[in-house]
C-alpha cells in the first residue's frame, strides 16, 4: 500500500473503532436485568470487535513508521498510547460484565463502572481525530497534554455522571475543570496568531529577523554578518548590453473569449499578458503601471533568478503598487529557457483572473535552446478563467499550420493551480526542457502524458508529420491545439480531443550525469517542511489550514542560510492535497523521491510537485542573497497557510505584511 492509503487506513480504523466502541457503550447503557441475551451479545460483539480494530490501528502505525517518522510521530506518540490505554480499560472492566450479560446475567451494579469504561475507550479513539488534524508533525507539547487531559476529563466526567447523580456541584466543578486545558490552548494559540509578525517572527518590528538573518536562528553557524536591506539588492540602472524596455499596465477589464462567452478579468492588456521574449544578455526594463486593480498590484518572475529586490512579493520585497501608482523591475536575462510572470499581491485571486504573462529568454546564438529543433516556437498557458479552461488564450481548438519536416519546439506553461495532464498524439515528440532548463540526453516519446505542476513548464519538441498532431487538455474538451500540415484541412469541426496513457516520470527520463558543485559534495546544511492540513487560527479565525511543520505563514519559522551553502530540503506531504512548492530566485536539484534515486537525467525544478504521501528529497544552492518565499503554489493553499522562506544570513527587509499598502502576497 502507498503511504497515502495507510494514512487513510489509518483515519478510517480510527473512525470505527470510535463507532464500534459508542455502538458498545450505548448498548451497555441500555441493558437491564429483563433486556435479554441479545442486547448483550451484541455490546459483546461490539467491544471485540473495537478491539481487533485498535490493535489493527497499532499495526497500520507500524508499517507508516517504515515510512517515515513524520508520518507516525503524533500517532505513536500520542493517539495510539491513549487508545490502547483507554481500550485496555474497557477490555479489563467492561468484557467481564459484557460476558455474563451476554449468558442472560446482567448485574446491573457493575453497569456503570462497565460504561464508565466503554466511554473512555470512545474518548481515547476520538483523540486520534483530534491528535491527526490538531497536533500533527511536530508533536507539540502543548496540544498533546490538552488532549491527554481531554480523554481523562471526559472519562472521569462520565464516571461521575452515571456514579452521582445526586452531586451536581462536584460533577459541573469537575466539567469545568475539563474545559479549562482546552480553553486555555484555544485562547494562547489565538493570541499568538494576532501579534504583529515579521517572516515567521512573532514580532512587531524587524530584531527578531534581523537576529536570524544574523545567524543567531537555531542551527545557523555564526553572527554579526553585515547587515544588508532587500531594497538594495536590485539591479543598476546603468545598462552594460542591449536594454529591452516593455510596459504592463494592470487594469480590470471585460474579456470576449474567442468563443463568445465574455469574462470579468483583470489583465497586462490582454488575457494572457504580452509574452516577454528577449535574448541572453539583455537588460529586461518593466515598467509596471496599476490603472485601477484596487488591491494592488506587483509582478512576480516565476522560476527566473532576480536579484531579490526585483522579486515583486508585496511585504517582502516591495510595497503593493497601488491604483495610480508604477514600479520599474530590471534584471539581466542570463539564463536561457522558459519562464512566466504573475502577480504577487492577492495572488490566488489575480492570477486566477488574468494578471499573468509568458517570459521567454533565448539563447545567445539565437538557436533554440532544443539542440536545434525549433523553426517553429510557440508558447501555449493553459489557464482556467471563470472556470473556463483556454489554451494559448482561445477556449476553442487552435489550429497551426506547419509544413511537414519542420521542426517546432512548443513551450507549455500551466498557470494554473492544480496540475493539468496534456497528450499530445499524431507524432513522436521529446521533452528537452523542464521549468527553463535543458534535459541530458531525452528519448523520443509517444502516447504519453505530460503532467505539468502547477506553475511548471515542459518544452517539448517535435517533427511535423504529414498528418494532423494534436495537443489536448484533461478535462477540457472543448479546447487544446491542432497542429495541421499545410495543404490539409482540418475538417468542419477541429477538435484535440485528450488521449489517456502513462504520465511521463521524468525521474526516469533521459540519461543520468555528474552536476558539477551539486553532486558527490559536502551538504552545508538541512531542512525539512513537512506539509499537511491541520486545525490553526489564521488571521485569528479559526481555520482548517495549510501548515508547514504544523505552522501557517506568517508564523512559520524561515530556513537560514548563509550564501554559498549546499542545502538538503527534505519536504514531506501528510495531507491528502498535491502541493507544487515553488521556492523564489531558485532552483532545485531533485535527489530522490520516496527513496528511490533519480536515474534519470538531472532535474532541476522551480516547481516541483509534492503528492500525498510522498517525501521530496531536493538541493538548493545558496547562490542568491535575500529573503525569499517558498510557498505551494497551489495559490488557495498559500493563502490558507503552506508559505516559508529561505533567509539569508544578513538579509533584512523595511516592508511588512498589512501597512499603506495593504501588503498581502498571497
Amino acid at each position: 500500500m502507498t503511504t497515502q492509503q495507510l494514512q487513510a487506513l489509518d483515519l478510517l480504523l480510527v473512525a470505527l473503532s470510535l463507532g464500534l466502541w459508542l455502538a458498545a457503550a450505548v448498548v451497555t447503557l441500555a441493558l437491564g436485568a429483563q433486556s435479554g441475551r441479545r442486547r448483550g451479545v451484541a455490546a459483546l460483539s461490539c467491544a471485540v470487535a473495537a478491539a481487533v480494530v485498535t490493535l489493527g490501528r497499532a499495526m497500520v502505525v507500524a508499517l507508516l513508521v517504515d515510512r517515515g517518522w513524520w508520518f507516525a510521530a503524533d500517532k505513536v506518540l500520542v493517539s495510539v498510547p491513549l487508545a490502547v490505554v483507554t481500550g485496555g480499560l474497557a477490555v479489563a472492566v467492561a468484557m467481564p460484565f459484557l460476558r455474563h450479560a451476554a449468558a442472560g446475567n446482567v448485574d446491573t451494579r457493575r453497569r456503570p463502572a462497565a460504561v464508565a469504561a466503554l466511554f473512555a475507550a470512545v474518548y481515547g479513539s476520538a483523540a486520534g481525530l483530534l491528535v491527526a488534524f490538531v497536533v500533527g508533525y511536530p508533536v507539540a507539547a502543548s496540544p498533546a497534554l490538552v488532549i491527554v487531559a481531554l480523554v481523562v476529563g471526559l472519562s472521569g466526567l462520565t464516571w461521575l455522571g452515571l456514579r452521582g447523580r445526586r452531586r451536581p456541584v462536584g460533577v459541573a466543578v469537575f466539567a469545568v475543570l475539563c474545559l479549562i486545558p482546552l480553553l486555555t490552548g484555544a485562547a494562547v494559540s489565538f493570541y499568538s496568531d494576532i501579534q504583529p509578525v515579521v517572516i515567521g517572527h512573532a514580532s512587531g518590528d524587524h530584531t527578531h529577523l534581523a537576529a536570524a538573518s544574523a545567524g543567531a536562528a537555531p542551527g545557523a553557524a555564526g553572527t554579526g554578518a553585515q547587515q544588508v536591506s532587500v531594497s538594495d539588492l536590485r539591479t543598476p540602472a546603468e545598462p552594460s548590453g542591449p536594454v529591452r524596455r516593455f510596459q504592463l499596465t494592470a487594469r480590470q477589464q471585460t474579456v470576449t473569449l474567442p468563443s463568445g462567452r465574455t469574462v470579468d478579468a483583470w489583465t497586462f492588456g490582454s488575457l494572457p499578458g504580452p509574452e516577454i521574449r528577449v535574448r541572453q544578455g539583455d537588460l529586461v526594463e518593466v515598467t509596471l503601471i496599476n490603472a485601477d486593480i484596487a488591491d494592488g498590484v506587483t509582478v512576480h518572475w516565476h522560476g527566473y533568478p532576480v536579484p531579490n529586490g526585483e522579486d515583486g512579493v508585496a511585504g517582502v520585497t516591495q510595497d503593493a503598487v497601488l491604483p495610480g501608482g508604477s514600479f520599474v523591475y530590471r534584471f539581466v536575462a542570463k539564463d536561457a529557457g522558459t519562464y512566466w510572470y504573475h502577480a504577487h499581491q492577492v495572488s490566488s485571486e489575480a492570477v486566477g483572473r488574468g494578471l499573468f504573462g509568458a517570459l521567454v529568454v533565448e539563447p545567445y546564438d539565437g538557436a533554440s535552446s532544443d539542440n536545434g529543433s525549433g523553426a517553429t516556437d510557440l508558447t501555449v498557458a493553459v489557464h482556467t478563467v471563470n472556470g473556463i479552461t483556454t489554451l494559448g488564450g482561445t477556449d476553442l481548438v487552435d489550429t497551426q499550420r506547419i509544413a511537414p519536416g519542420d521542426h517546432m519546439r512548443l513551450r507549455m506553461i500551466n498557470t494554473d493551480s492544480v496540475p493539468h495532464r496534456i497528450s499530445v498524439t499524431g507524432a513522436g515528440f521529446t521533452v528537452v526542457a523542464v521549468d527553463g532548463t535543458n534535459l541530458n540526453a531525452p528519448t523520443t516519446l509517444v502516447a504519453q502524458v505530460l503532467r505539468i505542476p502547477a506553475g511548471g513548464r515542459f518544452d517539448i519538441s517535435l517533427t511535423m508529420v504529414a498528418s494532423a498532431v494534436t495537443l489536448g487538455v484533461e478535462g477540457a474538451p472543448e479546447t487544446g491545439m491542432l497542429l495541421v500540415p499545410d495543404g490539409a484541412s482540418p475538417g468542419d469541426q477541429a477538435v484535440a480531443p485528450f488521449v489517456e496513457g502513462p504520465d511521463l516520470d521524468l525521474l526516469s527520463y533521459g540519461a543520468a550525469a555528474a552536476v558539477p558543485g551539486m553532486t558527490g559534495v559536502a551538504i552545508d546544511r538541512e531542512a525539512t517542511l513537512v506539509l499537511d492540513r491541520q486545525f490553526r487560527f489564521l488571521g485569528g479565525v479559526p481555520t482548517f489550514a495549510q501548515t508547514v511543520n504544523g505552522e501557517v505563514h506568517p508564523h512559520v519559522p524561515p530556513i537560514v542560510v548563509r550564501e554559498g551553502e549546499l542545502l538538503r530540503l527534505t519536504v514531506v506531504n501528510r495531507g491528502s492535497d498535491t502541493h507544487p512548492m515553488h521556492p523564489h530566485g531558485h532552483r532545485v536539484l531533485v535527489e530522490s523521491r520516496d527513496g528511490v534515486p533519480v536515474t534519470g537525467s538531472p532535474v532541476w525544478l522551480d516547481t516541483f510537485d509534492v503528492r500525498p504521501g510522498e517525501v521530496w528529497v531536493v538541493l538548493l544552492r545558496a547562490d542568491n542573497p535575500g529573503i525569499w518565499m517558498a510557498h505551494c503554489h497551489n495559490l488557495e493553499h498559500a493563502t490558507q497557510g503552506m508559505v516559508v522562506h529561505l533567509v539569508y544570513e544578513g538579509v533584512t527587509t523595511p516592508y511588512s505584511l498589512g501597512g499603506a499598502a495593504d501588503n498581502r502576497p498571497e
